[in-house]
């Protein structure tokens, strides 16, 4: 009987820790699928303590975009993107490494980037990418 209670009480921790995630924020519009097909436009962002750079690149037509994230610091960092059709994002970037997204920006307008970790946002990894003019 013991061991049965024990073993309930380890699952359970278990799946506690796994709805956790990973410090990372749930989003409001939903996660979009990874689009395809090819790039009207890339965007190469590099990721520091507290910052995206560049904050607020421009995209001269609507249509999907590639990112090239850098973590150039020194802590995990991760980038999100919220565009017309919902948002997607990046795994954790460890410190030194690169990843690529891509993402349906098909509408002209302001979209938000940032990083989805802890308070990566709130100290300053936010911006927005400005699609045709920003609509």
């Amino acid at each position: 009987m013991l061991s049965r209670s024990l073993s309930m009480v380890a699952m359970l921790v278990l799946l506690a820790f796994a709805a956790c995630g990973e410090g990372r924020e749930s989003g409001a519009t939903g996660t979009a699928t990874a689009p395809s097909g090819p790039a009207v436009a890339t965007i190469e962002v590099k990721e520091t303590e507290y910052r995206l750079a560049p904050q607020v690149p421009e995209v001269e037509k609507a249509g999907v975009v590639d990112l090239y994230v850098t973590n150039a610091g020194e802590i995990g960092h991760a980038l999100e993107v919220e565009g017309p059709s919902g948002e997607v994002e990046t795994e954790e970037i460890a410190p030194g490494d690169s990843a690529t997204l891509k993402a349906d920006l098909g509408e002209p307008g302001r979209y938000k980037w940032y990083c989805p970790i802890a308070d990566h946002e709130d100290r300053g990894m936010v911006g927005e990418i400005v699609v045709a003019g920003g609509g």
